[in-house]
């Protein structure tokens, strides 16, 4: 139990706290906002952010600067909002994450499945697998972290790949892959890497994968098969990427803040 002093006064805070605070359910209800607000474009426009934990600063001044910009339709936050998997992590980096002017979706992180972090991520901001659709890009959000399930559950859960490409919806001509651990780090299960390189292949005109994780910007063709992985790097690093897919093509920039 941890005992945190003010003068006189002194809070009790336990670790394990399932007690939450504030908004819930944040992912499914930024969906809705999302696929509402972009149904039938061709073209939008998403900023990638990752690893803000223990960074509350920086994640402040992502915020700020994003809201700056007129050009952005919504964020995705790649994983690991928190260090230790406690509660009072996730609710600080929700609540300035909440600031953003538009809408927002978490992936769950290898360090959010610290303690009781898994369930405190599933309360505010829901399931670990996910997707949604912006427009005509339906984007697949996946748990990559299987060390921290110690191989015991699927991670990358391929049923849910299997559902996800079975109900591929009709209004989405493309698709994107995004993942806190990639292909290749330690925390994915690379006895299936090759597995899921040629799962994802099979999704309707694969855009690229956009993962977190390592905490530094980095492009790469890491199966050499034309699909481009891009990772964001950590807040700290003061900066977040910037894509933009158009209706033949796309683009991204590493933007400074």
């Amino acid at each position: 139990m941890t005992m945190l002093t003010n003068g006189c006064d002194m809070i009790e805070y336990h670790p394990y706290d399932l007690n939450i605070k504030g908004d819930t359910d944040i992912n499914r209800r930024n969906i809705q906002s999302i696929e509402a607000s972009l149904n039938g474009k061709e073209e939008i426009s998403f900023i990638l952010i990752s690893d803000t934990q223990r960074w509350y600063d920086e994640t402040e001044d992502a915020v700020n600067a994003i809201n700056e910009r007129n050009d952005v339709d919504f964020v995705i936050h790649c994983g690991d909002l928190s260090d230790f998997g406690m509660k009072m992590e996730f609710e600080k980096q929700r609540d300035i994450l909440n600031r953003l002017n538009v809408p927002y979706v978490c992936l769950l992180g290898n360090h959010d499945c610290l303690a009781t972090g898994k369930e405190v991520f599933n309360t505010i901001f829901g399931d670990e697998n996910f997707s949604f659709t912006a427009g005509n890009v339906r984007f697949v959000c996946l748990n990559t972290n299987a060390l921290e399930f110690d191989y015991s559950e699927a991670v990358p859960d391929f049923s849910f790949l299997e559902r996800e490409l079975q109900n591929f919806p009709s209004q989405a001509a493309k698709t994107v892959i995004a993942m806190h651990a990639p292909p290749r780090s330690e925390q994915f299960n690379n006895n299936i890497a090759r597995v899921f390189q040629y799962c994802i292949s099979q999704f309707p005109a694969l855009q690229f994968c956009v993962y977190g994780h390592i905490h530094s910007f980095s492009e790469n063709d890491l199966f050499e098969d034309g699909v481009m992985y891009y990772s964001a790097p950590s807040i700290n690093k003061r900066s977040y990427v910037h894509f933009t897919i158009k209706p033949n093509d796309y683009n991204y920039e590493l933007v400074e803040f």
